[in-house]
């Protein structure tokens, strides 16, 4: 199969306080500072970054989920199915993955290599990294999610995926450059912060981290304070996003 695992990256073809409009590394690669710090190399959205903000894999699109495929035999690299009333640009969910919801095939989840623009309502064909390991009928359902690091934006105060990283550059409107996922960084505080506490994204400043003070908070985990922050202003975390 064509799909392989190799180790992390020395940050060296782009260096981390950069913007490119060249990719320069594999989005979703995973590169090293000499002090431990990690970075995950993505695609920025459609709005430059704001150094210091939590960001967030594109957002889901609920009309390209709950699909109904066309019959598709094992060993298949093609699927085709018709989208719901939201159009797909050419390779927007190349690199992420269709995932079958529904048996036939349920529990898989095929990594997209490329496929063309598909417009409202209209009927496309996605071609996979492997053939598909249990053939697909019209009672499978799948799922296109597009891959996390492709497209970013600042995390919402409504969750509509799930966090890649922290902003350590102001990285252009669709260019690339490198997210930190993990070690000590700079974030935006939504309410007070108390050092030693857990901190999560934020439900009411975009891009903010906030304390996860119990239970009801439902919002994804960032990390852990490495100091005591002040609403609104920027403090330590030591990230977990890994």
């Amino acid at each position: 199969m064509s799909t392989q695992i190799a180790g992390p990256v020395h940050i060296a073809g782009q260096q981390v306080l950069s913007s490119s409009a060249v990719q320069m590394h594999n989005l979703g690669e995973i590169g090293f500072s000499n002090d431990g710090r990690a970075f995950k190399y993505v695609k920025n959205g459609a709005v430059a970054m704001v150094q210091g903000k939590l960001y967030q894999a594109p957002a889901e699109v609920t009309n390209h989920q709950n699909l109904t495929p066309v019959a598709a035999a094992i060993g298949a690299v093609e699927v085709t199915t018709t989208l719901g009333a939201t159009a797909a640009a050419a390779n927007q969910y190349a690199g992420g993955l269709l995932v079958v919801t529904v048996t036939p095939g349920e529990g898989y989840a095929y990594k997209i290599r490329s496929h063309a623009a598909i417009g409202s309502g209209g009927t496309g064909t996605f071609v996979l990294e492997d053939g598909l390991f249990v053939a697909l009928t019209t009672s499978s359902r799948i799922d296109l999610v597009a891959a996390p690091t492709s497209g970013v934006i600042v995390n919402p105060t409504t969750a509509s995926s799930a966090p890649v990283g922290a902003a350590v550059y102001p990285i252009a409107a669709s260019e690339y450059g490198w997210l930190q996922i993990k070690g000590q960084a700079s974030l935006l505080a939504d309410g007070a912060i108390t050092v030693g506490t857990n901190v999560i994204a934020s439900n009411a400043t975009a891009g903010a981290v906030e304390a996860g003070a119990d239970a009801a908070d439902l919002q994804a985990n960032v990390g852990v304070a490495l100091s005591g922050i002040a609403t609104t202003e920027y403090g330590p975390v030591m990230l977990n996003l890994f």
